[in-house]
């Protein structure tokens, strides 16, 4: 028979840990994928991209600055027409003659915007798409934080899955055992050998399959942080779930509309989109430029009418002048191109409204899911309890002959599962409880130390 005290083994056995130098929490984890996560650091260097993309918005609305030079060599062959007509008399004034010359020319020239609207709307939708990459690389930074700990706690998860059926295992393997005993003895049927076995090797199976699931999970951490092998730093015995802070819904949906990532980049997509319209309109206005340019040329052995004895000249132009540009008419472009931003601008509006719509529904989809994990951790809490009271006592009633043993079989199978559920259901509370602050935009990487004030490091 199994007493209580051997009920107490097993269980212990099913929740057993051994100490291993290899246990990470889960700040480390998450530290050493954010270096190796392949979709993080895309969107980490698509950031950097746009933030230079941003500076060479601030080109149009700084001076333009420009060098040029050039050299040449020309050769002047010159022979008037007359000399062929009369070439017997022929006066010195006819005389053709060959020369070569060269000409140096440099020109520095500078530019400064005055007045051109529609540059400095590319520079404020250049700030405003900076802004844009800073709230998807937020948005990055979470979704990777909320996978590495759905997967750390995947791995505890299957972890004590495979524990409670090693144990249950040895459970079921002394009731068979003890039905072996009753039956040579006289005092049980071979039917309750009979159960006894079906439910090993049913519990076989199982262990089978559960060491598989926590093979692939393992793998899936792996990959996704990095290194191999890693040994995730289980919770502690006593570890509190707490319910979620504030408790009222629409203090987390009130949050989301001004820090949700999809948010604010729709928001600033809007500005952006208005900023378009604006740069579409200036297009019927004048533009102003201050030019100043300073041009040097250097002649060398004369000019082309200069004459043969002509010796170098230098000739500096210096110009200061003030350009404008007025548009008068381009085919009806810029009237259909301001329908355009106008309609692209709605659209941005549109898009801006649906992104709080939902947002509004994530974060209470998750805060409704919280909650609701947290009852379930209450109520299998109680379930466990209740589930160990039924087994001793069907494991009573057995050895007086008020209950058959599969019974027995039954109740260590009921609490083996309570306590799996139990321990599915701490983890995704703990999820739940990232994922509703990533629902509402505040998810930040000191959340987790919350969690790892959780976690038992010191064994695995």
């Amino acid at each position: 028979m199994i007493k209580s005290t051997s009920i107490s083994l097993c269980i212990a056995a099913a929740w057993s840990i051994t100490v291993s130098s290899q246990a990470q929490n889960l700040v480390s984890i998450f530290s050493t994928a954010k270096n190796y996560d392949a979709t993080y650091q895309a969107a980490l260097a698509q950031f950097e991209a746009n933030r230079f993309k941003a500076n060479q918005s601030m080109a149009g609305i700084l001076p333009n600055v420009n060098f040029s030079t050039n050299s040449s060599r020309s050769l002047l062959d010159y022979t008037p027409d007359n000399y062929f007509v009369n070439p017997v008399d022929r006066s010195k004034d006819v005389i053709p003659f060959m020369r070569y010359y060269g000409t140096h020319v440099a020109t520095l020239t500078a530019v400064q915007p005055l007045y051109r609207p529609a540059i400095y709307d590319v520079y404020l939708q250049g700030k405003k798409q900076l802004a844009q990459s800073v709230a998807q690389l937020v948005a990055s930074e979470q979704d990777l934080l909320v996978r590495v700990t759905q997967a750390y706690f995947d791995v505890l998860a299957s972890s004590d899955s495979l524990k409670s059926i090693k144990a249950q295992k040895q459970a079921v393997a002394e009731q068979l055992a003890s039905a072996k005993r009753n039956f040579e003895v006289g005092t049980a049927t071979i039917t309750d050998s009979r159960e006894a076995e079906a439910r090993y090797d049913l519990i076989l199976a199982q262990e089978i399959s559960g060491e598989n699931d926590l093979r692939i999970k393992k793998l899936f951490l792996d990959q996704l942080v990095g290194i191999k092998n890693i040994q995730p730093s289980i919770l502690k015995k006593n570890a509190a779930i707490e319910n979620t802070t504030p408790s009222d819904i629409e203090a987390w949906v009130a949050v989301s509309e001004q820090a949700h990532p999809s948010i604010l980049n729709a928001r600033l997509a809007l500005d952006i989109a208005t900023l378009e319209v604006d740069k579409a309109k200036s297009a019927h206005l004048p533009t102003i430029d201050l030019q100043a340019s300073m041009a040097g040329t250097r002649n060398l052995d004369g000019t082309a009418t200069s004459g043969t004895s002509s010796l170098g000249t230098h000739v500096f132009i210096k110009s200061v002048a003030v350009l404008m540009n007025v548009p008068l008419f381009q085919g009806y472009s810029t009237q259909n191109r301001v329908l355009e931003t106008v309609e692209l601008e709605n659209k941005a509006r549109y898009d801006f409204e649906g992104a709080k719509r939902s947002a509004a529904q994530s974060t209470r989809s998750a805060f409704y899911n919280v909650v609701s994990g947290i009852g379930q951790v209450k109520a299998l809490n109680a379930a466990e309890r209740s589930s160990l009271l039924a087994l001793e006592a069907n494991q009573l009633g057995y050895t007086v002959g008020v209950r058959i043993n599969i019974d027995v079989l039954n109740s260590q199978s009921q609490l083996y599962q309570t306590q799996r559920d139990l321990a599915k259901a701490k983890y995704d509370v703990l999820v739940g409880g990232l994922k509703l602050k990533q629902a509402n935009g505040t998810l930040k990487p000191e959340d987790l130390q919350s969690l790892n004030a959780l976690l038992d490091e010191a064994n695995n």
